[in-house]
Parts: C-alpha cells; sequence; structure tokens
C-alpha cells in the first residue's frame, strides 16, 4: 500500500505530465510563442518530470523528499529565465555586453540542474561528455565565463538551440501521438496482422517480430521500447519454435532497431536532420524510404533462410488470426498513420502532421464497436501521462547536447576535429567514412541515439562533406551509425534488453545480431557513393538501384546464413552469393552485371551438386 507521502509524489507526476502534454498541444494547435518561452518551458516541464519521477541521487521513484521539490522550483526558475526577462535578453548585445549577477546564478544552476537530470535518465556518458567539452571551452578554448555563459544560456546557439527546438516542437507531438496509437490497441494489430501475414511460414514467428517491430518501430522510435513492447510476445514464440535463444533475441533486437530508420515517422534524430538540412521532414523520409526497405528485406530473409537451415515450420493456421478478420476488427486503426503520411504529403509541417494524427486516434476508435470504448478519460490521462514521459529522455539529451554543439560552435573545435579526420584519412573517403563509421558506433554507445548524431554532425560531417560526400548522404550515413550501435557490442542497448527475455549470453546475441543486421552496415557506404539509393537522381537509374540492390540484400543474407532457395550453402557458395550481394547493392551496370553472374553460379553449383538435406535435427545457427 502506497503511503500518504508516494502518493503525493505520483499525482504530482501525473498532474505536471499532462499538463506538459496539453501545452504541447495547445501551441501546435494555437501556434508557437517566442523561442525562449517555447523552449525554456519544454525544458522546465521535462526538469521537473526528471526530479519528480528519480529522486534523490539513488533515483528511488516514488519517494520525492523536500529537496526534490526544491529542485523543481530552481529547475522551473532557471528555465523560464530567459522567458521571463525577454526583453532584456533580446536587446542586449551578446558576447559583449557582460552578463548580470543573475545571469550567472540562473544560468549555472539549470546546467548543473540539466547534467545530473540527464545523468539519472540515461546515465554518465552523455553528462560527462558535455563537461569535457565545457571544460575545453573554458581551458583550450580559451573562451571566458562570461562568454560561455553568453552562449549556453543567452542566445539559442546552447541549452536553447535547435536540438531542444526539435525535441519542443516535433518530438514532443510524435511521442504523444504514438502513446495515444499504443492506448488504441495498434500494437494487438500490428501483431495479429504480422501472424495472419507471415505466421504459417518457415520460422513465422521470427518473420512475426521483423513485421510487427517495423510497424511499431514507426510509431515509438525507440529500439528499447519496441523490444519490451512486442519482444514479450515474439522471443518466446520464436525459443518455441526452435530458435536458438541467442538468435530469438537478436531478431527482435535488430527488427526493433531498424524502426529508428523506418519512415513515416523514424526518430527523433530525424526531425533534428531535417532541421540541420533546411527541408522538410518528408524529404528526410523520402531520401531514408529505400535503405530501411533493404534493412528489413535483409533481416526478413535472413530469418527465413536461418529457418530452412534448421529445417523450422510455422505455425499452425488453425491457430493464427484471419487476416479478413483482422482488417474487419482492427484495420481501422491503421487510419491515423495514413492521416499523418496525407498530411506530410500535402505540404504541410510535421509538427502539424502529428497534430492531425493525435486528433484522429479517438475518432478512429468510434468507427468499430470492438475498439469504441477504448478512450475512457482515465486512457486519455494516462496517453498524455505516458507522452510526457517518454519524451524526457530525448528532452534531456537534446538540452545537454545543446552544452556540446555550443561549445563546438563558440571554439570551431568542429573544424580542428575535420582537420584531424582529414590527416588521419590522408583524404581517403573510404578511410574518412569507416573512421567516421568507428566514431559513429563508439559515440552511440555511450549517448542515446538523437545526441549522438548531433555531435557527429559538428565533429564528422564537415570532413566528409568537404571529401566530396553529398550533405544529405553525410548526415544520414551517421544516423544509420549511431542507431546501430543499439546492436554492436559490447555495449548494445537493445541486445540488453532483449536478453532480458531471451536469457541468452550477451556476446552470443550481439554477435548473431551483427550478422542479422550487416546489410545495415553495408547501406550507408553504398548511399555515399551512389545517391541513386536515395531515391536521388533520374527515375530509370534510381529503378535500376532499387531492383539490383533488393536483390544484392537477399544475397548477403543467404551467404551469411548458409542457406539459398535451393538448399543449404556450401563455403564457396557463401563466397560467391556475398561477392554478389556486394556488387549488386553497390549501383552501377558492370557491378550487377558481375552480381548476376555470381547468382547463377551459385544456382549451378546448387543444381550441379545437389545439396543435402536439411538436417531438422540441428539447431544452432552460424
Amino acid at each position: 500500500m502506497l503511503s500518504i507521502r508516494q502518493s503525493a509524489a505520483l499525482r504530482a507526476i501525473t498532474v505536471v505530465a499532462v499538463a506538459m502534454s496539453a501545452f504541447h498541444l495547445y501551441v501546435a494547435f494555437m501556434g508557437p510563442p517566442d523561442a525562449y518561452i517555447m523552449r525554456g518551458s519544454h525544458l522546465a516541464f521535462a526538469l521537473s518530470l526528471a526530479y519528480l519521477i528519480m529522486p534523490g541521487l539513488s533515483g528511488r521513484a516514488g519517494r520525492a523528499g523536500w529537496f526534490d521539490v526544491l529542485l523543481v522550483a530552481v529547475a522551473v526558475a532557471a528555465a523560464m529565465y530567459p522567458a521571463m526577462r525577454l526583453d532584456y535578453i533580446l536587446n542586449r548585445i551578446y558576447y559583449v555586453d557582460d552578463p548580470q549577477l543573475l545571469d550567472y546564478v540562473f544560468g549555472g544552476a539549470l546546467v548543473l540542474l540539466i547534467l545530473e537530470a540527464t545523468r539519472r535518465f540515461t546515465g554518465w556518458a552523455l553528462p560527462v561528455t558535455a563537461l569535457v567539452f565545457l571544460v575545453y571551452g573554458l581551458t583550450l578554448g580559451n573562451q571566458s565565463p562570461g562568454i560561455m555563459l553568453d552562449q549556453m544560456f543567452l542566445t539559442t546557439e546552447g541549452i536553447y538551440g535547435i536540438p531542444l527546438y526539435v525535441s519542443a516542437t516535433y518530438v514532443m507531438l510524435f511521442i504523444l501521438f504514438g502513446a495515444f496509437v499504443e492506448r488504441s490497441g495498434a500494437g494487438q494489430l500490428f501483431m495479429d496482422f504480422a501472424l495472419a501475414i507471415a505466421g504459417h511460414t518457415s520460422g513465422g514467428p521470427a518473420k512475426v517480430a521483423v513485421i510487427t517491430s517495423s510497424l511499431f518501430g514507426t510509431v515509438s522510435g525507440s529500439a528499447v521500447a519496441n523490444v519490451m513492447t512486442t519482444g514479450a510476445f515474439t522471443i518466446p514464440l520464436m525459443k518455441r519454435t526452435g530458435y536458438r535463444p541467442a538468435f530469438a533475441g537478436a531478431v527482435e533486437a535488430v527488427a526493433s532497431t531498424g524502426g529508428q530508420l523506418m519512415p513515416p515517422i523514424m526518430g527523433a534524430a530525424a526531425f533534428v536532420m531535417a532541421e540541420f538540412l533546411g527541408v522538410s521532414y518528408l524529404k528526410v523520409a523520402v531520401f531514408a524510404l529505400l535503405p530501411a526497405v533493404l534493412y528489413y528485406v535483409a533481416v526478413f530473409m535472413a530469418v527465413h533462410f536461418e529457418a530452412k537451415r534448421i529445417g523450422l515450420v510455422g505455425l499452425p493456421k488453425a491457430d493464427l488470426p484471419r487476416m479478413r478478420q483482422v482488417l474487419t476488427e482492427r484495420g481501422h486503426l491503421f487510419l491515423p498513420l495514413v492521416i499523418i503520411v496525407a498530411v506530410l504529403l500535402s505540404g504541410k509541417s510535421a509538427a502539424f502532421a502529428a497534430l492531425c494524427g493525435i486528433g484522429s486516434v479517438i475518432p478512429t476508435t468510434w468507427l468499430r464497436s470492438t475498439t469504441r470504448g477504448t478512450f475512457t478519460l482515465t486512457a486519455i490521462v494516462e496517453a498524455l501521462e505516458s507522452g510526457a514521459r517518454n519524451t524526457l529522455v530525448v528532452a534531456l539529451a537534446c538540452a545537454c547536447a545543446g552544452l556540446v554543439i555550443g561549445t563546438i560552435t563558440l571554439t570551431g573545435v568542429g573544424l580542428s576535429f575535420t582537420g584531424v579526420v582529414l590527416a588521419l584519412s590522408q583524404n581517403s573517403l573510404i578511410l574518412a567514412l569507416f573512421l567516421t563509421m568507428l566514431a559513429g558506433i563508439l559515440l552511440g554507445m555511450g549517448l542515446p541515439t538523437t545526441p549522438a548524431y548531433i555531435v557527429q554532425v559538428a565533429l564528422l560531417v564537415p570532413a566528409m562533406v568537404k571529401l566530396g560526400v553529398q550533405v544529405e548522404a553525410a548526415h544520414l550515413f551517421v544516423l544509420y551509425f549511431a542507431v546501430l550501435s543499439a546492436i554492436t557490442p559490447p555495449v548494445a542497448m537493445a541486445v540488453y534488453a532483449a536478453n532480458g527475455l531471451s536469457g541468452a549470453s550477451v556476446m552470443d546475441t550481439g554477435w548473431a545480431a551483427v550478422k542479422l543486421g550487416m546489410t545495415g552496415y553495408i547501406i550507408p557506404f553504398m548511399f555515399v557513393f551512389s545517391p541513386s539509393l536515395l531515391l536521388m537522381g533520374e527515375p530509370t537509374v534510381v529503378a535500376m538501384a532499387v531492383v539490383s540492390s533488393t536483390i544484392g540484400v537477399v544475397c548477403l543474407a543467404g551467404g551469411l546464413h548458409s542457406h539459398f532457395f535451393f538448399g543449404t550453402a556450401r563455403a564457396w557458395e557463401r563466397l560467391m552469393l556475398i561477392a554478389a550481394a556486394l556488387a549488386l547493392i553497390k549501383p552501377g551496370l558492370m557491378t550487377d552485371l558481375i552480381g548476376l553472374a555470381l547468382i547463377a553460379l551459385t544456382v549451378a553449383s546448387q543444381f550441379m551438386i545437389k545439396s543435402p538435406g536439411v538436417n531438422a535435427v540441428r539447431k544452432e545457427s552460424t
């Protein structure tokens, strides 16, 4: 039974969270106020919730004390300080007028509160990174405390910069949309839809995991949340049908991670990318579409070939939902997603599209009696609270990343880092891309996707552009490796989440995930050299790239998982399939012909030297 203090704390959390969601819905409908008011309010809500949800140094939920309440009050005052003194902020000349004592007091307090709140929600990596950059700015960067305070607190180049703007304007609304969609029962729709499509095929449960996680991932935008939501059903089902626990966990981790790359919604970093590129979010979604589809085609075929290799069969059709019944009872719940896509295609902003999507969720549930009673007043409050809670990590990470970006912009360390990358790579694009990949994975292992992407944009993208990489390809390149760090050992957060459900070894699951997601590691190199994979260029060239790269990723899945359409693949056949995949994924007539020739040789080899039958007893996975 909850104590009076715990009950009061939980009620306070609900009130603040609902108020945060209501504020953002109001702003989306009425139009945004001044930047400091909008971003300051967003940050004030986020910090208040952070210290209420995880009070004390140990972060024990429900035990907020007087000191935590004091921190909330200071956080609100500090975050809203520029908005409260808006005339002073707008009329002063930054970097020229010396900050006042109150500026130092509230600015310093806000920096410390952001660092501590971020530590509680994301761990030490991001706040330590921000601290390193702040110390660099004050020492090696030769910046005075006054100039640093100006940059971080009294302009929109630091804490109140683009990352926090994106979190306040777009990300909050799309996360809120995801919370409403989840409450509508769409999760069950995604699961039943996938079971009806692929549940009866070879290795059906793994294919269900791929389809479900791709659908749910476009809404959630979080690999770990996706794993915990869909994996609770798919991982036990995969284990029961014969997949190794490590492989089952890897399938869910890889499929869930891809949700951040799959339009129409993708993850929070995609909205930041749109701002950095100065294009609409719809254009970013178009750039990302084909690589994301290739990623999922490769994963789907990998689980198919693995199932064929070890002799797994699908689930009995009698135990599976019927597609007609699924669509009749819950198919209308796809409508909010369709509305978002339609609004984006009409040329409206991403924020307006999210608002339309949110507004359509509840009326959509009224279309069928099976879902008509879904949204009670309690359910609406829970959705509003869930949306605010789920925004916290992104909001805090964006505020903390603002400290990093502010320092990089002020000191010019980004240009120095560009010079280092160019010197190490000796102006070799391949080597520069490889170094960028390693840096992206390392940053992503310690940071959430959005700040990892933001830091790379400041430090690595300029070097890539200087070497001739198209700017859109450079941004998507670093985003991919920030995302894929979630499945890359030794620190692979999506794998850790999946392991909690599968019970397998972390390293076994991690390496199985790398093999399953191998296409994700290769595709970014390909679209750097050929933007046709980003659907840019002549239609005929793009069409050829779509066909050849699709065949290529299927070959890659077959080569890595020792099976092709006509039987088990021997060592030389696997090598030919992998070589064919690399040739076909790279757009170009000559490479396509080489790839097709290698496929023909593989097929001929399988027919001329008959493959041994599938050993149904053999259960291990390569």
